[in-house]
């Protein structure tokens, strides 16, 4: 069996909060929308990619008016990272969200929170493979090139440091 990440379920207490910031600073786009059954709250679905239906679909129905504890965060990846430093400056205006750029030497990571305080990485891979857990700080102001020159300076003493391509490639033997 090989399983594949496909979608999350959060419930919310204001959907058209979330929405809004999926929507307008994520760049998700509603997908679908209805009630769940008979008197049931509705459920909205939200994608970035048209190949699934939902990436994440919300219900509100939370009350409390506590963080969410259930699940750390939910992990995203961009393909360029140009895209790291917009996300970065659209967030850096918006009340409330709490920015912690990390690198964890395989990735070049934004942690972030919503407006109901579940936690989301949006993350850029590096082009090398390092054992985790570790994170460092980094600087979402420097260039790309700045930024990969930094990873290497602070990861390439680790026992664990390689190209990705070599990493994967033992994966791949092994499993």
């Amino acid at each position: 069996m090989n399983l594949s990440w496909s979608h999350a379920v959060i419930y919310v207490r204001d959907q058209d909060v979330m929405l809004d910031f999926y929507i307008n600073v994520l760049g998700f786009a509603v997908t679908d929308r209805g009630p769940m059954g008979e008197n049931a709250p509705d459920i909205v679905f939200i994608s970035q990619d048209p190949t699934e239906h939902h990436q994440l679909a919300m219900v509100e129905v939370r009350k409390d008016q506590d963080p969410s504890n259930s699940v750390n965060h939910f992990a995203f990846r961009i393909e360029r990272f140009d895209e790291l430093k917009i996300l970065h400056a659209r967030l850096q205006d918006l009340p409330a969200i709490r920015i912690n750029p990390l690198s964890h030497g395989n990735t070049l990571s934004l942690y972030f929170n919503d407006p109901e305080g579940n936690g989301i990485e949006v993350f850029w891979d590096t082009p090398w493979h390092v054992a985790q857990p570790q994170g460092k700080t980094w600087d979402p102001a420097l260039a790309e090139a700045e930024a990969l020159a930094w990873v290497e300076a602070e990861f390439a003493s680790e026992p664990s440091f390689e190209p990705r391509e070599a990493y994967y490639a033992r994966r791949a033997q092994e499993v």
